[in-house]
């Protein structure tokens, strides 16, 4: 007689009970792991551009989750937010601009490639005359007229200074400079000019000005770049990738 028991049926709701647990299993460690890969890659990613751009950064990133870039080093698109950027001599520039095909090597201890940017940077009338501390006294500047005007030498003289693209460079052309209805001296004139000159033409990863213009708060300036470099981790390096 074959007395060997049937054997025992897993209920519907045994099986499901069970998939429930296994779907919640694998959404805690996905959620895990991408809260995991956002932290390392966002803290690498805002090191490496925060050396490039001199100043504290918000780093935003694309759709594609950051497990994933944190496996294959590939970004779609990185957005940067800085609200004192310094390029060259300046101070007080607000800058918020866009990487696209952001690639890291070696999880970005070997640097990295950018595919192409672009950036739109505001330069205030008051970071200007911040910049030009001890020569400048006031900064005005006018959409209407295209002009920024400079108060130098306690307010008794005026220098106004019209910047403009040429050939991806921005150039700050005089347009007057009085002191009482008199010339203004040529190296006081020329020392400004190339501080503004300098604070105009200094921009990381290559990018280069294709539009500059003036509003009624100071300077805005639209940015464009190409394939470009980012800086590898030497030795002590603060890039924590």
């Amino acid at each position: 007689m074959n007395t060997a028991q049937p054997p025992a049926r897993v209920s519907r709701r045994t099986l499901t009970i069970a998939l429930a647990v296994v779907v919640a299993l694998l959404a805690a460690l996905l959620i895990g792991g991408e809260a995991y890969a956002r932290h390392r890659v966002a803290n690498c990613v805002s090191t490496q551009f925060e050396q490039e751009m001199g100043s504290k950064i918000d780093v935003g990133f694309g759709l594609k989750p950051l497990l994933i870039t944190y496996l294959d080093g590939k970004v779609g698109r990185v957005t940067v937010d800085s609200d004192d950027t310094k390029f060259g001599p300046a101070v007080g520039m607000v800058v918020h601009a866009r990487f696209d095909d952001v690639e890291m090597i070696d999880g970005g201890k070997g640097g990295g490639t950018i595919g192409s940017s672009s950036a739109d940077v505001d330069w205030s009338n008051e970071g200007i005359r911040e910049t030009l501390a001890g020569l400048v006294t006031s900064v005005s500047s006018s959409k209407a007229s295209g002009l920024l005007t400079l108060k130098v030498l306690g307010g008794l003289a005026e220098l106004e200074v019209k910047p403009v693209v040429t050939n991806g460079v921005v150039e700050v052309e005089t347009q007057s400079a009085a002191l009482l209805g008199l010339g203004l001296p040529t190296d006081l004139v020329q020392g400004i000019v190339d501080v503004i000159s300098k604070s105009l033409q200094s921009y990381p990863f290559d990018m280069k000005p294709t539009e500059i213009s003036m509003t009624d708060d100071g300077i805005a300036v639209r940015l464009a770049g190409g394939r470009s470099e980012l800086p590898a981790s030497q030795g002590n390096s603060q890039i924590n990738c």
